[in-house]
């Protein structure tokens, strides 16, 4: 039997996609058409149809993609509407306040895998702190941050008040105390357009971030007397439950549902997926949608036992994911691969 050719092959139909896009999307149509690029551009279409359904997106950050200033394109994703929620590590969420108000202190060292160890205590030793190939300048960016927002921890405890750490975020971007010192276009700070969107956050295991050792220095020292002034995790979680839970249900009178688009792994993407069967198994509740969509970019290599390196059909058994909710992973690096997929969902 002689073999038909498909009407209409996957380039042509992403061509086509990309025809009403601008040039990063027309280059990724053209050019990634196999393996990671090709799951890159279905996890890009996946987004891009989730929301034309309707569906909101909540959005994860692990690693340190504040410090690799993911708010070039982060920020604009929010502003437009194309996030509804992100879930963030402690790092995440005050880095990008950092590189906001210290961005020209910042050093880049390109040779990192070549630095000894006696290179390593000279960087210490001018109050620079390494991630990957980017120094973070302590006093310029971390206690300039500190004093900023000690004042409002300080007067939360004296008032009774207890807020989320995004919160007291937001209360020193609202302040303006620190708009004389920013030192980078306020449009690229993603922490900038969450707080003028109020956009709905969630970061778990705060404690361990540098803000958060701050904190427990200030407990200690008696500055802040009350331990709980700042709100912690299973705070979160409850509160993370009541959103979902009002959410799905709106969603639920039309066609839309939740999607879920981790970058990285680790606790900013095991925290928040795990509530949805916690409504189902412990709370009993029933008529509790899954999530609607499922996309994870990941350098860590599947493995057995790894979370985050585990695939996405692995949450089907967990309650988290349906057989029918659409599923990518892209095992790249999530510097390249995030600003092209939200280039793609923007239109760019």
């Amino acid at each position: 039997m002689k073999a038909t050719r498909q009407t209409k092959r996957p380039e042509d139909l992403n061509a086509a996609l990309a025809a009403r896009k601008g040039p990063v999307s027309q280059f990724v149509a053209r050019h990634y058409r196999h393996f990671n690029a090709a799951a890159l551009l279905d996890a890009a279409k996946g987004y891009e149809a989730h929301l034309a359904a309707g569906g909101k997106m909540l959005v994860t950050l692990a690693g340190a993609m504040s410090t690799a200033e993911l708010g070039l394109s982060l920020a604009e994703m929010i502003r437009q509407d194309k996030v509804h929620a992100i879930v963030c590590t402690g790092a995440n969420l005050e880095e990008d306040i950092f590189n906001l108000v210290a961005h020209d202190y910042y050093e880049r060292v390109p040779h990192y895998r070549h630095l000894t160890a006696t290179d390593e205590q000279a960087l210490l030793g001018r109050h620079m702190n390494r991630v990957t190939d980017t120094c973070i300048p302590e006093m310029e960016a971390m206690r300039r941050i500190e004093a900023a927002v000690l004042e409002e921890w300080v007067a939360a405890d004296k008032a009774g008040e207890r807020y989320f750490p995004h919160e007291f975020m937001f209360k020193i971007l609202r302040s303006g105390k620190l708009k004389k010192h920013y030192q980078i276009d306020p449009k690229n700070s993603w922490m900038l357009a969450a707080c003028e969107k109020n956009l709905p956050m969630i970061v778990p295991g705060w404690e361990d971030a540098t803000l958060g050792n701050m904190y427990a220095g200030h407990v200690i020292s008696g500055a802040v007397k009350n331990v709980h002034t700042v709100r912690t995790g299973i705070e979160y979680m409850t509160w993370l439950a009541g959103w979902y839970t009002q959410n799905a249900k709106k969603l639920r009178t039309g066609e839309g549902s939740i999607g879920f688009f981790q970058i990285g792994g680790g606790i900013a993407g095991d925290f928040p997926i795990c509530v949805v069967p916690m409504l189902h198994q412990d709370l009993q509740r029933t008529g509790v949608p899954l999530w609607g969509y499922f996309a994870q970019i990941s350098d860590s290599t599947t493995s057995y036992g790894s979370y985050s390196g585990a695939v996405p059909n692995e949450k089907i058994t967990w309650g988290k994911l349906a057989a029918t909710t659409p599923k990518f992973i892209v095992e790249s690096d999530a510097t390249i691969v995030a600003p092209l997929i939200f280039a793609w969902v923007l239109g760019q």
